[in-house]
């Protein structure tokens, strides 16, 4: 039981690691960092409501699609606010809640709040990102913001 535990308790850290370094990449914009996330052939989908999901394959095209998506952005910041996280093996599904604080200098603030449905795997010892599916769940729209550079990053 113990060692059952101990194992789990630290694959749950590892995923959490994994999952924060996705927003601190996301945050900083270093894109060619989700390649030590992502496996190669991870599928990730995004909902877009009344189309059809796109559907972005390997960390290339996540990250370009993302940088497309944030450029026009002065402000932008990744937060978790909540995930859970369920481990059989060396595989594991995750759900992570999620807030974008956006501040655009043309048209002001807003926000997104979402959800990802996260597949991973392990890997020699080391989890990755396997998929995702992505869902907005709201987004809000405010104005008379400033924003402050980030500094010694």
């Amino acid at each position: 039981m113990d060692q059952r535990l101990d194992t789990e308790t630290i694959d749950y850290i590892a995923l959490r690691r994994l999952q924060n370094r996705y927003a601190d990449i996301v945050t900083r914009r270093a894109w060619s960092e989700l390649a030590e996330l992502f496996l190669p052939d991870a599928e990730v989908v995004i909902d877009r409501r009344n189309v059809e999901p796109l559907r972005l394959q390997g960390p290339g095209a996540v990250g370009d699609f993302i940088r497309s998506a944030i450029d026009h952005f002065d402000l932008f910041e990744f937060t978790i606010l909540n995930t859970v996280i369920e481990i059989e093996g060396d595989r594991a599904r995750a759900r992570m809640y999620m807030w974008e604080l956006r501040h655009d200098p043309a048209a002001g603030r807003s926000d997104a709040y979402g959800l990802y449905q996260d597949e991973h795997h392990r890997i020699d010892g080391r989890w990755w990102f396997s998929g995702r599916r992505y869902q907005t769940l709201a987004r809000t729209q405010l104005t008379d913001y400033a924003v402050f550079p980030m500094q010694g990053v």
